[in-house]
C-alpha cells in the first residue's frame, strides 16, 4: 500500500517538471527562430553593418587627410568577421524578444506583486545597454581613435616635437586589419553595454535586502578604484576609454543610490 503511495507522490511531482522542461523547449525554439532569422538578414547586410562600425575610423581618417583603409592578413579573416559582427548584430537585435521569451517562462511562477517589480527591470536592461553602447559609438570611440591616429608620422597632419625630425625619413601608418578593428570596436560597445546596467543591478540587490543606499553611500571610496580598475581591464590602453568608461561607471552608481533612497526603505532602519 505503503509503495503505490509513494509512486503516486512521485509521479504527481514528476508531472510538474516534465511541463516545465517542455515550456522551456518551447521557449528555447522561439529564441533560437529569431537569432537564425535576424542572423540571416544580418549577414546580407554585413557590410553595411561594418561600414556603421568603422564609421569613426573613416572620418577620423578625414581630419588627417588620410584615405580610411584596412587590411586582412588571413585568407579566412574577413570572413569570419563577418560571421562575428553578423552573429552579434542578431543577439542585439533580438535582445528584448529574447526577453520576452524568458518572462513568459518565468512569469507563471511569479506573485503579482513580483511580476510588477520585475517587468520595469526586464525593460529597462536593453534600454540602458543600447545607451552605453551609444555613448561608446558616438563619443568614445572616435575620440580615441583619434588619439591612436596621433602616433603616426609623415602621414597627413600627424606632426608631433619628435615627427618633425623623422619625417621623409621614417613613415609611421596606422593600418588596422578587420579583425583587430572589430574586436576594439565590440570590446567597448559591450563594455560600456554591460557596465550601464549597474543601476539595474544595484536596486535589485537593494530590493531583496543585499545592499542599502547607506552602505552604497559607504562604500563611494572602494567604487571608484573599482570603476577605473574595471575600465582598465575592459577597454584599450588609452586614457580616453578608460575615463570615458569609468566616469560613467561612477556616475551610474550616484543615480542607484539616489533611486535606491527614493524607491526602496531602509529596513534596517524600521
Amino acid at each position: 500500500m505503503s509503495d503505490s503511495k509513494d509512486k503516486e507522490i512521485i509521479e504527481s511531482s514528476s508531472a510538474p517538471l516534465i511541463e516545465h522542461l517542455i515550456e522551456l523547449r518551447r521557449r528555447l525554439i522561439w529564441i533560437a527562430v529569431y537569432i537564425v532569422i535576424a542572423f540571416m538578414v544580418s549577414f546580407y547586410f554585413n557590410e553595411e553593418i561594418y561600414m556603421f562600425l568603422a564609421q569613426p575610423f573613416v572620418d577620423v581618417s578625414a581630419k588627417y587627410g588620410q584615405e580610411a583603409k584596412m587590411i586582412y592578413t588571413g585568407m579566412h579573416e574577413a570572413f569570419f568577421v563577418y560571421l562575428k559582427i553578423s552573429f552579434f548584430t542578431a543577439f542585439c537585435v533580438t535582445f528584448p524578444l529574447i526577453s520576452i521569451q524568458i518572462w513568459k517562462f518565468v512569469a507563471p511562477g511569479l506573485y503579482g506583486n513580483e511580476k510588477k517589480a520585475f517587468l520595469p527591470f526586464l525593460i529597462g536592461t536593453p534600454i540602458l545597454f543600447a545607451l552605453g553602447a551609444a555613448l561608446a559609438y558616438y563619443l568614445v570611440i572616435p575620440n580615441a581613435w583619434n588619439f591612436f591616429m596621433s602616433f603616426q608620422v609623415g602621414v597627413g597632419d600627424a606632426i608631433g616635437v619628435n615627427k618633425e625630425h623623422l619625417a621623409g625619413v621614417l613613415s609611421i601608418e596606422l593600418l588596422p586589419t578587420v579583425k583587430e578593428y572589430w574586436s576594439l570596436v565590440m570590446l567597448l560597445i559591450l563594455a560600456f553595454g554591460i557596465s550601464f546596467q549597474l543601476p539595474i543591478l544595484l536596486v535589485l540587490l537593494a530590493r531583496v535586502g543585499i545592499v542599502t543606499a547607506d552602505g552604497l553611500a559607504a562604500k563611494r571610496k572602494y567604487m571608484v578604484v573599482g570603476a577605473f580598475a574595471f575600465a582598465a581591464i575592459m577597454t584599450p590602453p588609452d586614457p580616453i576609454s578608460q575615463i570615458g568608461l569609468g566616469i560613467p561607471i561612477l556616475i551610474l552608481y550616484e543615480i542607484s543610490i539616489i533611486f535606491i533612497r527614493l524607491t526602496i526603505k531602509d529596513k534596517s532602519n524600521v
